[in-house]
């Protein structure tokens, strides 16, 4: 018997074959949604040593409005994204905060907004970790159905010898090998863009805790000024 994919695919039921190609639409999504997601750190990454090259000196002599400018430029980074929104939050609170501290309300907004930026970083993620755990099942129920046409075609012929029945079932398992072929790539890719996120998110996180200690010690100097002045 020789190993002929074509052969194999005419002679598959019609479940069968809508099997495999329902395998072959999660293979498609899987590649689609790393090569999406790779090109797009990629572009982040970018993006992040293009913005920390430009907003060095206004981040140094605290301009927040000249951040929030050098900061609309770079959109793709998430970490130019956050740093808009929080030095915006803490422009608008800082004189009208209604009681609250402006620091507790920036804070606040910086926890809403990296929570908002992890979900971003892991869009469609949840596609490889469905296709990871569902495929090898999908190609498993493809070899029942092909094992169950094969029997039921050797019963039909009255002929039930070794060639006969190999024949059916080796054919059959292509489903599962199918389904694994489409498994293991996507919990690589998984596996990989999860990292990719942890470390995005870990330097993300420790620069905006920086700005925030920096907005901080700002504030403080900024009202020990007033406080003299009022003196």
């Amino acid at each position: 018997m020789t190993f002929d994919l074509v052969h194999i695919w005419a002679h598959m039921s019609l479940l069968s074959k809508g099997i495999a190609f329902s395998l072959l639409l999660m293979a498609l999504a899987s590649v689609g949604v790393f090569v999406e997601r790779f090109l797009s750190f990629a572009k982040a990454a970018s993006a992040t040593r293009a913005f920390l090259a430009d907003a060095r000196l206004a981040f140094e002599a605290w301009e927040l409005t000249k951040l929030i400018e050098v900061a609309k430029k770079h959109q793709s980074s998430p970490l130019a994204v956050l740093f808009d929104r929080l030095a915006s939050k803490y422009l608008a609170v800082r004189e009208h905060s209604g009681g609250v501290s402006p620091l507790e309300l920036v804070r606040g907004e910086a926890t809403r907004s990296l929570e908002a930026t992890g979900a971003e970083l892991r869009r469609g993620m949840n596609v490889l970790a469905s296709v990871g755990s569902v495929a090898p099942f999908v190609g498993l129920l493809g070899t029942v159905v092909g094992i169950i046409a094969a029997f039921a075609s050797i019963g039909k012929a009255g002929s039930a010898g070794i060639a006969a029945v190999s024949s059916g079932i080796s054919e059959a398992l292509i489903e599962t090998a199918f389904g694994l072929m489409v498994a293991i790539p996507a919990v690589l890719f998984f596996n990989y863009l999860s990292s990719r996120v942890l470390g995005i998110e870990a330097n993300v996180g420790r620069a905006v805790g920086e700005f925030l200690d920096e907005m901080e010690k700002n504030h403080g100097k900024k009202s020990a000024v007033r406080s003299e002045k009022a003196a």
